[in-house]
């Protein structure tokens, strides 16, 4: 089937954290297709000391250690490679522009995409303008919460982008938010029993009369 048409690297010291999700189901399905690749580049392996440290302890003071910039920005140069294309580079910071629909939608217009996974107290700030040099620098937020690492906003990032892809689902009417879905979904049967209790589904859903389903579905979503 030719080359992915989507190259996705994960600039990260933890590829066992990642693997796994994105080797599985959708994703998993299309990297097996060469619709998309998914690739690592671990920080580790562009640092000259025998240890592999690739932390030091914050100018200023300030409690744990901080990812050096020049193994990071070592690795996404690596990663990104002399390939033509457009490229860029996905930076996180829990105070920035938050990750929508929308901005999946501007990431599907690119090539290559570079995620940077920081740990520990982050990143080297001018590791930031040394990346800019390699591809469009975005800054993103994925929800409010700070976590251990950048692992879990990259793979949501992958997954929010890959499903977008023409032909990964099926069908264009299967990704949720370009049509009317309402977050409420039902099933078979129509009827539930539970501890003394029927559970219906909403008539409406099984009449086959679709305007009035869409129009239930809109009200839904308000």
């Amino acid at each position: 089937m030719g080359h992915p048409s989507m190259r996705f690297h994960l600039i990260t010291l933890f590829t066992e954290a990642c693997e796994p999700y994105l080797s599985a189901s959708i994703i998993g399905r299309a990297r097996s297709e060469k619709k998309v690749s998914v690739d690592y580049q671990n920080p580790r392996d562009f640092v000259a000391n025998k240890w592999g440290k690739v932390d030091e302890r914050p100018y200023g003071g300030g409690p744990g250690m901080v990812l050096q910039a020049l193994p990071i920005v070592k690795a996404t140069e690596k990663a990104l490679g002399a390939r033509k294309g457009k490229k860029a580079v996905v930076w996180f910071s829990p105070g920035a522009k938050p990750f929508t629909n929308k901005e999946a939608d501007v990431l599907l217009k690119y090539d290559e995409i570079a995620l940077v996974c920081g740990r520990y107290e982050g990143i080297d700030e001018r590791a930031k303008s040394m990346l800019r040099t390699l591809g469009a620098l975005k800054v993103y937020s994925v929800g409010e919460a700070v976590y251990t690492g950048a692992e879990l906003p990259a793979m949501a990032i992958i997954d929010a982008v890959t499903r977008r892809i023409p032909s990964v689902l099926g069908k264009e009417a299967s990704v949720e938010e370009r049509r009317i879905a309402s977050r409420a979904v039902y099933t078979r049967p129509e009827v539930l029993e539970y501890k003394g209790k029927r559970y219906r589904a909403p008539k409406v859903l099984l009449t086959g009369h679709h305007a009035n389903i869409d129009t239930w579905r809109e009200k839904k979503e308000k």
